[in-house]
């Protein structure tokens, strides 16, 4: 059990040092200032104690010598003592300058090194594809970018490059001693076995320890993220004890991996405190016979014990460093796991170029997979044209939003080929697919920045005019001139201090902006109260106008405004028809599901006045349908 975690606490620290250390090597200059100046600071520690010998020897032959003769030597002595006082300021000046300079390029190279590399994590996690993003935390993959990046950036500069310090200046000492005295220098070697035997035994397990402690602040993370985006369910539902006990249980379990790892630490930390201590005493106990045989001056002993103090001193310091080293192990060895999560979605190594796209979309013979591997589509093929509108209904899972994802290539099937065009979605650069499409959502999503920002996100080389453009067509504009700073205000989280409406306007100005041959509508109405309904949908009609569109609605007005509507079920297209002829037979899935809405419309009123149920008369006129007729005009440039 022991030899399996030792070797895995290697491994995860080999595969940290791995994972940063092609980073390092771009920073060559710095990193060998930085020893450069460490190799000056090992130099001058070594030189530091023989100022001290020497006048420690200078003064004990002139106390003898006084003793002996009573004669007065008191001018030479003070004059060597002076020399040696002015010699140590200086050797304590020249350590002081060397570490300090050490310690400033190998801090510039921590800082560098974890820009890059969390600025890699973080160009990573967009790489995902949507399959990773569905499973996985949000909370604990922000721990890794930040909390394990902060710890991994913390302990390399407190720690890791210190520690090489640490180890270069034990080996000059060691040969130092050995030469001074090899008796004594057995002691030394002893003190360092000792530390070496119990970083061998607890390291290890403060390893474990910090990678269960880290894993548990990701998990609260996650709850605490996850339990701040659903403030106002936990709130309406009164569900804060519940959330709250769910957060200090985990809480408990991760304090508990926290004090089980600083116990080790300390553990160790105490071991080496004791192996110094007893080799002092050994040191002074022994060396002071040796003095007393003649065989060492008091100056010898006194370098040695000093030299001692210095070899001790690094062996105090790994032991307290062993123990964040261990901790940002583990912290490294999360960072490592996210960085090797595969990319499924990758741009083809000679992406062909697409040209002027109309928005013809074909699915071919796509099979898929849900997250569970159950079957979510079985050869399923179809064909939009440029410029109709589709409508994709079905049962909850039936896949809807999966083949939205399939057209932005946000994931690919399993088998099979998305079209856009007679363009294979494999074949073609994700930039440029995906600029020739844009995408309404059921909750618009906004960000911490300006209204115009968030407008400019839908194409970066907007100008100010094509905003203003996009925004008045969308309906958004006398709202937004109305705001403190007009479209120079800064939104709040998630857009939240708007209206929803408002929020929904702004997204389609987005879209507006972006003028793409395709647009995708993702349930765009849904949720909204019926004043900002008939608002949002003039602005849809706009963003619609003469492009191809795939809508994914059970929103029945615009439904009415569809060429065409798909019924998606058990892996195939159930039914494919226009939505006035499905309407009116009354065994399709669509007129009974159309017939099922309105008897849940009524009974949610109450009103009932006896009128024909005809699926059909469920519908606005076509008139007033949501989506204008594609014939209206044509895509512009």
């Amino acid at each position: 059990m022991g030899k399996a975690s030792t070797s895995l606490n290697r491994q995860a620290l080999l595969r940290t040092l791995g994972m940063v250390w092609p980073f390092v090597k771009r920073h060559k200059l710095l990193v060998g200032l930085g020893f450069l100046a460490l190799m000056g600071d090992v130099l001058f520690r070594i030189l530091e104690p023989w100022p001290v010998k020497h006048t420690v020897d200078a003064v004990s032959d002139a106390l003898g010598a006084e003793l002996a003769s009573s004669a007065d030597g008191s001018d030479n002595v003070a004059g060597v003592i002076v020399f040696w006082s002015v010699a140590l300021a200086g050797i304590v000046a020249g350590r002081a300058l060397c570490n300090y300079a050490s310690t400033i390029a190998f801090a510039k190279t921590g800082v560098k090194v974890a820009a890059r590399l969390r600025t890699k994590v973080f160009e990573h996690i967009q790489s995902l594809s949507l399959r990773y993003h569905s499973n996985a935390s949000i909370g604990d993959t922000s721990q890794r970018l930040v909390g394990d990046m902060g710890r991994l950036q913390e302990v390399a500069v407190t720690a890791g490059l210190p520690m090489m310090g640490n180890l270069l200046t034990l080996v000059t000492l060691f040969v130092v001693v050995i030469v001074l005295n090899p008796v004594l220098a057995v002691v030394v070697f002893v003190t360092a076995g000792g530390y070496l035997l119990a970083s061998r035994v607890l390291s290890p397990k403060i390893t474990s320890a910090a990678r269960s402690t880290r894993k548990g602040e990701g998990q609260l993370v996650g709850d605490a993220a996850e339990a701040m985006a659903a403030i106002r369910v936990v709130q309406a539902y009164g569900l804060e004890d519940t959330v709250a006990s769910g957060f200090a249980a985990g809480n408990k379990k991760a304090l508990k991996a926290g004090i089980k790892a600083r116990r080790l630490a300390a553990r160790l930390e105490r071991s080496t405190d004791l192996f110094v201590g007893i080799a002092t005493a050994v040191v002074l106990g022994f060396g002071g016979w040796q003095v007393l045989a003649g065989i060492m001056t008091p100056g010898d002993m006194v370098l040695f014990l000093m030299y001692l103090k210095i070899a001790m001193k690094p062996l105090r310091d790994m032991a307290k460093y062993t123990g964040r080293i261990a901790r940002a192990t583990a912290s490294g060895e999360r960072i490592a796991d996210l960085l090797d999560e595969p990319v499924e979605v990758r741009d083809p190594a000679d992406p062909l170029p697409m040209h002027q796209v109309s928005g013809e979309l074909c699915f071919w013979r796509v099979s898929a997979a849900d997250g569970r591997g159950v079957p979510l589509f079985q050869d399923l093929s179809l064909e939009i044209p440029a410029g109709q509108r589709v409508g994709l209904l079905g049962p909850s899972g039936a896949g809807k939003s999966t083949l939205a994802g399939y057209l932005l290539r946000l994931a690919d099937p399993d088998s099979g080929t998305v079209l856009v065009d007679g363009y294979s979605t494999r074949n073609v650069a994700k930039a440029e697919l995906r600029s020739n499409i844009a995408m309404l959502l059921q909750e618009s999503v906004l960000f911490s920045t300006t209204v115009a920002e968030n407008i400019r996100y839908g194409r970066q080389d907007a100008t100010d005019e094509e905003i203003l453009q996009a925004a008045r067509r969308a309906g958004a504009h006398e709202f937004i001139i109305k705001l403190p700073a007009g479209y120079e205000t800064v939104l709040g989280n998630r857009g939240d201090t708007l209206s929803g409406g408002q929020r929904q306007r702004i997204a389609i100005a987005r879209a507006l902006v972006r003028n793409a041959p395709i647009v995708l509508l993702d349930e765009p109405t849904s949720g909204l109260d019926p004043a900002s309904r008939a608002i949002v949908e003039d602005s849809i009609r706009e963003l619609t106008r003469g492009r191809t569109t795939v809508a994914i609605t059970h929103d029945l007005s615009m439904i009415q405004g569809l060429d065409r509507v798909l019924w998606l079920q058990d892996g195939h297209v159930a039914e494919d028809g226009a939505p006035q002829d499905l309407l009116k037979d009354p065994d399709s899935k669509l007129a009974r599901w159309a017939s099922s809405q309105r008897r849940t419309m009524e009974s949610a009123t109450g009103e009932n006045d006896g009128e024909s149920t005809d699926p059909a008369q469920t519908l606005p006129d076509a008139h007033e349908s949501l989506i204008p007729d594609h014939r209206e005009s044509k895509v512009t440039a």
